[in-house]
C-alpha cells in the first residue's frame, strides 16, 4: 500500500495553507512544519507561526516548527553576503529551496516516515512518458510560475515532491478555496521580498551583518574616464540608469564592476546586451549530461521572459549562445533552462 505521509512546508501564508486543505481532501496524511530560518523575518515571526498552526489546528492535521537558523546562515545569508562582495548579485529563494526546504526539510520528512514532502509553490512535477522519468514542469500560473528558483532541487527528489496549486492560474483562486473553508489567512498579503530583508533595504542588511561598508571609489566609463564617485560597489546593479549621479550627453547604465580598482563601469544602453554568456554550478534536472548542442528556452531573471538559445558544455560550464541579444544579464542571478514546459536544468550566470 502506497505510504500518502506527505510533510508541508508552512509559511503561514495562504499558499502553503490552501496547499495543506487540498492535500488533505486528496487523502494525504499531511504534516505541517514551519522552518525557522532567520529571527525577525518576513516568513519567520511569531505571527508565521501562529497562522500555520491555527490553520493546521481548523483543518486537524499536526504542525511542528524546527529550528534551522544556523543552517539558513551558513547557506543562505553567507552566500548572499559573498555574492555581494564579489560583485554579484544572488537569488536567496533559490539557496533556500535547495538547501532548506529541498534538503533539510527532505531529511526531517523521512525521519517523520513521509513518503513525500510538499510546498505551495507554483510548479508541476509529474512522471514524463516521452522521457521516461520524473520532471519538473511550469505550473498553469503565467507569470507567477516559480519553476525558475526551483532548478536546484535534487534531481532524485522530483518524484516525492507535491505541488498541490500547480494547476491553478492565479491568485484569486487560491484566496477564494482559502474564503470558502474559513482559512483566516485567505487576505494576507503575499510577502514579496527577501524574506530575511523584510524592509527591502539590503544595503542596510548587509552594512549591518557583513563587513561590506561604504567604501568610494570612481564610476568610469569603459574606456576608463573618471565621470563620477561612487558609495560602494554593492549599492549598485546591472542595468541600473538612475541614482548614478553624473550627467552625460546620452544616458549611461551600469555595465559592470572593477573589484579591484573599486569602479562602477558604465556605458550606453546598446552595451547592456548580450549574445552568450557561460553559466556554472551545473544541476540537470531531465538529462544525466549535456552530449552535444541543444536547443532551449533560457530564463535569466525571475522575472523576464523566456529566450531561444543554443547551449552546449565547455569544461565544466554550459555555454549559451541566444538567438537574439538579451539585456543586462547579470552575474550571479540563475540561468534556468526549458524544453517546452520542462525544466531541463539551470546554473549560475558567471560572465
Amino acid at each position: 500500500m502506497e505510504n500518502k505521509r506527505v510533510l508541508l512546508g508552512m509559511s503561514g501564508g495562504v499558499d502553503s495553507s490552501v496547499s495543506a486543505l487540498l492535500l488533505k481532501q486528496q487523502g494525504y496524511e499531511v504534516i505541517g512544519a514551519t522552518l525557522e530560518l532567520f529571527a525577525g523575518s518576513s516568513c519567520c515571526n511569531i505571527n508565521t507561526y501562529i497562522d500555520a498552526k491555527n490553520v493546521c489546528n481548523s483543518i486537524g492535521i499536526p504542525h511542528f516548527t524546527y529550528d534551522y537558523k544556523n543552517e539558513f546562515r551558513k547557506y543562505v545569508i553567507d552566500d548572499f553576503i559573498n555574492c555581494y562582495a564579489n560583485c554579484r548579485t544572488p537569488n536567496p529563494c533559490i539557496e533556500c529551496n535547495k538547501y532548506m526546504k529541498f534538503g533539510l526539510m527532505y531529511e526531517k520528512a523521512k525521519e517523520l516516515g513521509c513518503n513525500y514532502i510538499a510546498t505551495g509553490h507554483y510548479a508541476k512535477t509529474e512522471f514524463s512518458e516521452k522521457y521516461g522519468c520524473w520532471v519538473l514542469k511550469k505550473s498553469k500560473a503565467g507569470k507567477k510560475d516559480q519553476s525558475y528558483v526551483l532548478w536546484n532541487m535534487p534531481k532524485n527528489l522530483i518524484e516525492h515532491i507535491l505541488f498541490p496549486l500547480c494547476d491553478f492560474e492565479s491568485k484569486d483562486e487560491i484566496r477564494e478555496i482559502a474564503k470558502n473553508n474559513n482559512l483566516k489567512v485567505a487576505n494576507k498579503p503575499d510577502s514579496e521580498d527577501i524574506c530575511f530583508v523584510p524592509d527591502g533595504n539590503y544595503k542596510k542588511f548587509l552594512e549591518n551583518n557583513s563587513n561590506i561598508k561604504p567604501k568610494q571609489g570612481n564610476i568610469v566609463n569603459t574606456d576608463g574616464k573618471i565621470l563620477g564617485k561612487h558609495t560602494g560597489l554593492y549599492n549598485y546593479t546591472i542595468g541600473q540608469r538612475k541614482g548614478l549621479g553624473i550627467s552625460n550627453s546620452v544616458p549611461l547604465f551600469v555595465l559592470g564592476f572593477n573589484k579591484k580598482k573599486n569602479e562602477v563601469i558604465v556605458g550606453e544602453e546598446s552595451k547592456l546586451y548580450k549574445k552568450e554568456i557561460l553559466v556554472g554550478d551545473i544541476n540537470l534536472l531531465l538529462v544525466d549530461k549535456i552530449e552535444k548542442e541543444m536547443e532551449v528556452e533560457v530564463k535569466t531573471r525571475y522575472s523576464s521572459k523566456v529566450a531561444k538559445a543554443k547551449i552546449s558544455m565547455q569544461n565544466d560550464k554550459i555555454k549559451v549562445i541566444f538567438d537574439e541579444p538579451q539585456r543586462a544579464i547579470t552575474p550571479g542571478q540563475s540561468a534556468v533552462f526549458y524544453i517546452d514546459d520542462i525544466v531541463l536544468g539551470g546554473g549560475k550566470i558567471y560572465e
